[in-house]
């Protein structure tokens, strides 16, 4: 509890000629700072050892030496894949369309690409994919089919933009 000083006798005037008395002289204080940098050293040094430290997660990217380079595959060895997204959106989200050595595009949903990746890896190990995007489509679409094509261990795929005149061939279907 805090106690007040107050004047002796009562009276709020001081006498001239009397004795006067000192306040009180207040007593600084002292706060120990050590224990809280001990605190702070202890909690800096848990949460380095209870961290879990992971690699970043990046696609690793192969670029030609030679961005003009020209490399020569065999039609038989490359599934094309088009990606769509339709302009009404009443129509779903998007459509995609394989076909290999130049047959009839076939539909497929986006669930069933790393079964069909799988199944034509297999039946041919030099598979490359080329993948051609529609411009207007989401950029998670793409990541999930690079996934499907790691799962399905094609590390050989060529990513394009779809162009129009390549768009309209397989809206019919």
């Amino acid at each position: 509890m805090g106690a007040v000083d107050s004047p002796e006798g009562g009276s709020k005037h001081k006498k001239k000629g009397g004795l006067r008395k000192r306040a009180p002289k207040r007593l600084g204080v002292k706060i120990d700072m050590t224990p809280m940098v001990d605190v702070a050293f202890l909690l800096l040094i848990f949460f380095m050892c209870t961290t879990v430290f992971r690699k970043p997660q990046a696609l690793e990217i192969n670029l030609p030496p030679d961005p003009k380079a020209k490399v020569e595959i065999a039609q038989s060895n490359v599934l094309t894949l088009r990606v769509i997204t339709p302009t009404d959106k009443s129509k779903g989200e998007i459509r995609t369309f394989w076909n290999i050595a130049g047959e009839s595009f076939k539909e497929a949903k986006l669930e069933e690409l790393e079964q069909i990746f799988a199944a034509e890896g297999k039946k041919n190990p030099k598979l490359v994919v080329l993948v051609k995007i529609d411009r207007p489509t989401k950029y998670m679409y793409m990541v999930n089919i690079i996934d499907q094509l790691q799962f399905a261990e094609l590390n050989r795929f060529s990513l394009a933009p779809l162009e129009p005149k390549e768009k309209q061939e397989v809206e019919g279907l």
